[in-house]
């Protein structure tokens, strides 16, 4: 049984990014992160979270959602009954992934043992290059041409333009694109031959979430992910025919233990996974490498993005993200 009780404490922080990050809806120099602690006088148990504009959210309502939950959390809330007592988003899972830590520590037992997985193994992450014009997003593909995958931010005039001036730049380097809902089912269609032609390999949420079912009537002669379009598993029912793969992030879905779900539930009905994550410190990225034992692709370079991450972070060699340090997360106590 638990030791009781368990005090929550909420805070954030803005972490300077190496590089302003740019997408169609404007540039960031931060990244806004909040951080839930956990902690019951021997144990302490840490989440990080990004809230998601997407979905309405910001630092102020998630740090109001955290606050609202303390009572709760000392009366004995735990990650069971946390999946019922929050909804979906960044919130709930700062909160799900502190319970995962403090449990770990408490029973001097990994997370990746908790969660049967293997987490000792590197993963290989994608890196992400910022929204741009075709000759900057070219000098970012030329000033990182080494790593084996990018992908490319779109969602403006110009696309083709942008995804021709990666490959130029970086002609070795396997191409995924993330649209972020931004094209009708015209431009999907013109573009689909051309980006066939430049090799990309995967097509992340071409169209809106709500305008979506006009891919169940497309050829999908490049694979096409659902970011979007997917939160939790009960989004899986109306993906069939419109989507081969789904994007998984913890602060989409609402954190580790529904991620997990998820991932085992969309592998049993043929999905290929992603293992995505926003851009934040390596204490957000860690949960998620968990997610990544199940998946296909990996998009988790958020840290490499920042201008410092936190201590004992992840360690990256290039585009591989090798196993968590113990003490930054999920370690046993």
């Amino acid at each position: 049984m638990a030791p009781q009780p368990q005090r929550l404490t909420v805070t954030r922080r803005a972490w300077p990014l190496a590089r302003p990050f740019s997408t169609p809806h404007g540039a960031r120099t931060v990244a806004d992160v909040v951080v839930a602690e956990l902690y019951d006088g021997n144990a302490r148990g840490r989440g990080e979270c990004v809230p998601l504009q997407r979905y309405g959210e910001s630092v102020d309502s998630v740090i109001a959602a955290l606050e609202a939950m303390k009572a709760a959390v000392f009366s004995g809330l735990n990650r069971d009954t946390l999946q019922d007592a929050m909804p979906p988003g960044a919130a709930r899972n700062a909160l799900d992934c502190a319970f995962w830590d403090i449990d770990a520590k408490r029973t001097y037992c990994s997370v990746a043992d908790m969660a049967g997985l293997n987490a000792d193994a590197p993963v290989v992450t994608s890196f992400t290059l910022a929204f741009d014009t075709p000759e900057n997003m070219a000098e970012q593909a030329a000033a990182n041409r080494a790593r084996p995958i990018f992908t490319v931010k779109l969602g403006g005039d110009g696309d083709i333009e942008r995804v021709r001036a990666v490959r130029q730049a970086a002609p070795a380097s396997r191409l995924f694109v993330d649209v972020n809902e931004s094209w009708t089912e015209s431009q999907l269609a013109a573009l689909m031959p051309m980006l066939v032609d430049l090799r990309v390999e995967l097509i992340e949420q071409p169209l809106p979430a709500d305008a979506d079912d006009a891919l169940a009537r497309m050829e999908h002669p490049i694979p096409l992910c659902a970011d979007e379009s997917c939160r939790t598993i009960a989004d899986l029912d109306r993906l069939g025919g419109k989507y081969e793969a789904i994007n998984i992030k913890l602060d989409k879905v609402g954190g580790l233990t529904e991620a997990l779900a998820l991932a085992a539930e969309a592998k049993r009905r043929g999905l290929r996974i992603m293992a995505g994550g926003m851009i934040g410190t390596s204490l957000g990225i860690a949960p998620a490498l968990l997610v990544a034992q199940h998946a296909n692709i990996v998009d988790l370079d958020g840290p490499l993005h920042l201008a410092i991450d936190r201590g004992a972070g992840l360690r990256y060699t290039g585009s591989t993200i090798n196993p968590a340090d113990p003490n930054l997360w999920g370690g046993p106590g």
